[in-house]
C-alpha cells in the first residue's frame, strides 16, 4: 500500500535552474555572499529546526575549509525537492550543486518564494505571519449566570 505522498507524480520547478535574473537582488546576495542564502533555505526547509545563522556557518566553513560547501546545500535541495514532490531537474541534487550550485540555491530561493515564504523572516517570521488573521473566539467571563 502507498501513502497518498508517494503515490502522485512530481511537479516541476516554479522556475528554470537558470532563471537567476527573475530575481536580482537575490543573485546578486548568493553570487556574493552564497550562505547566507543558503541558511535562508535551510532554515525553511527544516521549520525552524536548524537556524539560518547555524546553517550559514557551517555552509561557509566546510566552503572554506574543503571547497565542497555544494556537499551540505544538495542534502538540503533533495530534502526540499522530496518535502514539496519537485522533479529532479535537470540531473540529480548533487550533480546541479556541483556545476551550478549558485543557480541551484537562487531556484530553490525562488521556489520558496514563490510558495508564499518572506525568505528575509526566517522560519518563526513567516509563521507569525501566516497566524495574524487568526483569531481566537473570546472566551466568556465568569461571574454572570442564569
Amino acid at each position: 500500500m502507498t501513502s497518498p505522498a508517494s503515490a502522485a507524480a512530481p511537479t516541476s520547478w516554479s522556475t528554470g535552474l537558470f532563471g537567476c535574473s527573475s530575481d536580482v537582488p537575490n543573485c546578486c546576495l548568493t553570487c556574493f555572499c552564497p550562505c547566507i542564502t543558503f541558511g535562508r533555505i535551510a532554515e525553511i526547509v527544516d521549520k525552524g529546526n536548524t537556524s539560518c545563522a547555524a546553517a550559514c556557518a557551517v555552509h561557509a566553513l566546510i566552503g572554506y575549509w574543503t571547497g565542497c560547501g555544494w556537499i551540505f546545500s544538495c542534502f538540503y535541495r533533495s530534502k526540499m525537492r522530496k518535502e514539496y514532490m519537485l522533479k529532479k531537474s535537470p540531473c540529480g541534487d548533487c550533480l546541479v550543486h556541483f556545476f551550478c550550485g549558485l543557480c541551484a540555491l537562487c531556484q530553490e530561493h525562488r521556489e520558496l518564494h514563490i510558495r508564499g515564504y518572506d525568505m528575509s523572516l526566517g522560519w518563526k517570521g513567516n509563521m507569525q505571519k501566516q497566524n495574524r488573521g487568526v483569531t481566537t473566539a473570546p472566551k466568556p467571563e465568569r461571574g454572570m449566570s442564569r
